[in-house]
């Protein structure tokens, strides 16, 4: 089986390749990705491409599946950008999986992708975001890319993961940069370093460790399903969990205060995450499992507050991977984000 992975350099991308890596049915793996790491991955040929803009055909021939994961989340004051790359690189994507004679496409959507709900939804939910965040709209866009997809090429399995939050220590800095930027002490993230926590009032979120998620990715792909699968670990995270994760005592803000000072900050160039992303986190519905469960055979390993843990340690000890997406924390690179703009293109 030979499995092409664009995105193959991220959080996921990298926790992919190594469990396909592990599987003796895979014969032979592509990773795609903007900028190559140095060191290689035996068992991987890496190809450089963007996914909005070069010739995939190519790389996609001979393919039995591609598994789609790349994306951008910055910059994100440069939603033209981000729409370029996640939508119309999706799509480019698609196309050139059909022409190739792919067999199989599995695509990283999101938890991000369902409309708003107060509790628990299946995968049946409604899949329309909140369309004034960017990361939102562009998720449930290439979902309706992927329902004409289905409906033009019926011989193509398709299969869509929405997975919650995915964390892993490698990964910590790369999401501090995406999410935070370069003013976050990594020394805030050390349990009992703050006596106190203040976050919006009423947050509460899933999360998966990435290892977990690659395993489902493999399921994806080695397993005759389609449709999609949601994904994430148990328990949900919230107030009482962070607690006692940060060993602090949680200070409940109200939603309008924590946006006021987001977007302040935001529009300063202070922080990379934008308000409309505050929205969407606050709305987003807890995942039921139960189909990836039934079907493709998947439970997590690991619970959440695990995966939650290594992200703190992470980022306490400016942790990273050996990809151009996962560098360690340093100085320098920090210097860089800010001399980039916060929020700027990595």
């Amino acid at each position: 089986m030979r499995i092409v992975v664009t995105g193959a350099t991220g959080n996921v991308g990298t926790s992919v390749l190594a469990r396909l890596l592990a599987d003796a049915r895979v014969t032979g793996i592509v990773g795609i990705a903007r900028r190559r790491p140095e060191a290689g991955l035996p068992g991987v040929a890496w190809e450089s491409a963007d996914v909005a803009a070069d010739d995939l055909r190519p790389l996609f021939e001979g393919a039995d599946a591609v598994v789609h994961l790349a994306w951008l989340i910055q910059p994100t004051h440069q939603p033209e950008v981000t729409w370029r790359a996640n939508v119309v690189g999706s799509e480019r994507v698609f196309a050139a999986a059909a022409a190739a004679g792919v067999g199989t496409l599995v695509h990283a959507s999101s938890v991000g992708a369902y409309s708003p709900a107060p509790g628990w939804v299946d995968e049946t939910w409604p899949t329309h975001s909140l369309p004034t965040a960017a990361y939102g709209r562009e998720k449930a866009y290439v979902e309706r890319l992927l329902d004409a997809f289905e409906a033009r090429h019926p011989a193509v399995r398709v299969v869509r993961l929405r997975p919650a939050f995915v964390f892993q220590r490698a990964a910590a800095t790369s999401q501090r940069r995406l999410f935070v930027g370069p003013l976050l002490p990594n020394a805030v993230a050390r349990p009992g370093r703050l006596p106190v926590v203040p976050l919006p009032a009423g947050l509460r979120f899933q999360a998966v460790h990435a290892d977990d998620l690659a395993e489902a990715y493999h399921l994806a792909v080695t397993t005759p399903v389609r449709g999609p699968f949601n994904v994430a670990a148990e328990p949900v995270i919230d107030q009482d969990v962070i607690e006692e994760l940060m060993g602090a005592r949680v200070v409940p803000v109200p939603r309008a205060v924590v946006r006021a000072g987001l977007a302040a900050a935001w529009h300063a160039r202070l922080v990379a995450a934008e308000p409309a992303l505050l929205d969407l986190l606050l709305g987003v519905p807890l995942l039921d499992t139960g189909r990836a469960t039934r079907e493709l055979g998947w439970a997590p390993r690991r619970p959440a507050t695990e995966a939650m843990r290594e992200l703190l340690d992470g980022l306490a000890a400016g942790a990273g991977g050996a990809t151009p997406p996962l560098a360690p924390d340093s100085l320098r690179r920090r210097a860089g984000e800010l001399v980039r703009g916060v929020g700027g293109r990595p």
